[in-house]
């Protein structure tokens, strides 16, 4: 009998062994395939702040609280399960779904670039939100759950594509594992971002002439934060669009493209010693962003020239 409970309570100690070793393995594939996902985490991060733009402090919160839920149900609900049928079943489609993403980076990346050069910016007619009611901000919360479902489509597909040959059931654990901790991240640094102001003006008030200081450069520099997030968001999609279409077209067996850019690589970063690596990323991501850019200009290009061909045929 003794014998008999020794040897359960070693196999109760074995299976938990192995379970915590599961837990870490899970944990540091869920590291890796989160960080394959960045560009996307910063454009993210970089998009969502402008909806909250215009509303009172005391909405600021909720309305991210509410985008941050529609954001879960997205990755868990929605992309989670059809991602997982279809590595199970249909691992050949995952690149051109990558692709799809990439094409659709790349030409938001490349709108904002025209608009930019254009002058064509919606937000500096519209009026501001917190004057537009609750509709408004039902609206302003739908379009960033929507946007959020293609950027959350994005980073849960590319994380996939690093665990693709585990188990099933870890694939799944890991690509929850992300949803939630990217989730959290993304929406809690936009949380910062957009109270900063605040957190400034409290600062500001107070006695203490430190406080003061660095209340009033949070207060001032909070705009110009702003603007280099846009900026970064911007590079962010062609660099991450132009990626995933460079990779993808290379796995689909057109590999020109991506040769070409692994040359540039070893042509700029030969005999930098230390530095050849942060220099082959660089010219990586710059390439990526080149195709991303010409990708994108494409769409947009085609997209603005035919409604205005059709114009001209009703005008006729």
């Amino acid at each position: 009998m003794a014998g008999g409970l020794a040897a359960l309570l070693d196999d109760i100690a074995a299976l938990a062994k192995l379970a915590a070793a599961s837990v870490d393995d899970i944990s540091a594939a869920a590291g890796r395939a989160s960080a394959k996902a960045v560009g996307v985490v910063i454009d993210d991060t970089a998009v969502t702040p402008r909806y909250v733009h215009g509303f009172t402090a005391d909405r600021e919160l909720p309305i991210i609280r509410k985008i941050a839920t529609g954001s879960l149900r997205n990755k868990l609900l929605f992309i989670l399960p059809a991602i997982l049928l279809l590595s199970q079943f249909l691992p050949w489609l995952l690149t051109p779904i990558l692709m799809v993403g990439g094409l659709y980076l790349s030409y938001e990346g490349a709108e904002k670039l025209y608009e930019y050069v254009t002058g064509h910016h919606a937000e500096a007619t519209a009026r501001p939100a917190a004057t537009q009611g609750v509709d408004h901000e039902k609206t302003m919360v739908s379009g960033a759950v929507r946007t959020d479902f293609i950027l959350s489509a994005e980073i849960m597909v590319i994380a996939l594509n690093e665990v693709a040959q585990e188990p099933l059931l870890n694939r799944a654990l890991i690509l929850v594992v992300v949803a939630l901790g990217i989730t959290a991240l993304v929406y809690g640094v936009v949380a910062l971002i957009v109270k900063m102001d605040d957190i400034g003006l409290r600062l500001a008030e107070r006695q203490a002439a430190f406080s003061q200081r660095v209340g009033l450069l949070l207060v001032r520099g909070m705009p110009k934060v702003l603007a280099v997030l846009s900026v970064v968001g911007v590079v962010a999609m062609l660099w991450v669009g132009g990626h995933i279409l460079l990779v993808g077209v290379d796995d689909l067996g057109w590999h020109a493209p991506y040769e070409l850019v692994h040359h540039l690589e070893e042509a700029v970063a030969g005999g930098l010693g230390a530095l050849s690596g942060f220099v082959t990323w660089l010219v990586n991501t710059l390439a990526s962003a080149v195709v991303g850019l010409v990708v994108g200009g494409l769409v947009v290009a085609v997209l603005h020239l035919v409604p205005r061909r059709g114009n001209k045929a009703k005008a006729h």
